[in-house]
């Protein structure tokens, strides 16, 4: 079963690159997975939420939903499961950026796109550009498959891990509010 899941994993990337790639898209997508690294984007979007007091709460509950990923994601389970990267495995694999210093799984911009969306997403229901911040973490995703540096497998479950990072965060979030509004 699991070297089924790896030639799958293996599979779809060499479909991408043959049938996704173009020369014009390539920019782009560098361009867009760059502003994820470090989780950089998400952390400037949240510091501007926490910049007016509608959506203060939103901007807090990203910012740990961010900080909960990285101890999960990059702190624990990339040093727990240890996995190869795509390229230095799936044959005939370019990769389009530089070598990666740490493991493959999770893919922690999958994961710090997801958390901290889904912590905004959570808190600030009204907000009408929240399709726009889900979007932009499918799209952070995405962009690790077509860069060939992450397994389909990677980025799913670093999608799912970030989302339930999120969750926890727009919880204790709002669980720190209600205390906060009694005391004061």
């Amino acid at each position: 079963m699991i070297e089924q899941l790896l030639t799958l994993d293996g599979n779809i990337l060499l479909w991408i690159q043959e049938h996704v790639r173009a020369e014009w898209l390539t920019p782009i997508v560098k361009t867009v997975t760059n502003l994820g690294g470090l989780g950089f984007i998400w952390i400037v979007l949240c510091l501007f939420l926490l910049c007016f007091k509608k959506t203060r709460q939103a901007g807090a509950a990203g910012l740990l939903a961010l900080v909960l990923s990285l101890i999960i994601n990059n702190a624990i389970l990339k040093k727990l499961v240890a996995r190869t990267r795509p390229y230095e495995v799936v044959e005939g694999l370019q990769l389009l950026t530089k070598k990666a210093t740490d493991f493959s799984f999770p893919s922690g911009h999958s994961a710090s796109a997801f958390a901290a969306a889904a912590a905004i997403c959570k808190i600030q229901k009204g907000i009408r550009w929240r399709w726009i911040v889900l979007a932009g973490a499918v799209c952070m995703a995405l962009t690790r498959l077509y860069i060939g540096i992450h397994y389909p497998s990677d980025v799913i479950c670093g999608a799912l891990s970030g989302t339930l990072c999120g969750l926890a965060a727009a919880f204790l979030t709002n669980a720190a509010a209600k205390y906060f509004a009694k005391r004061l």
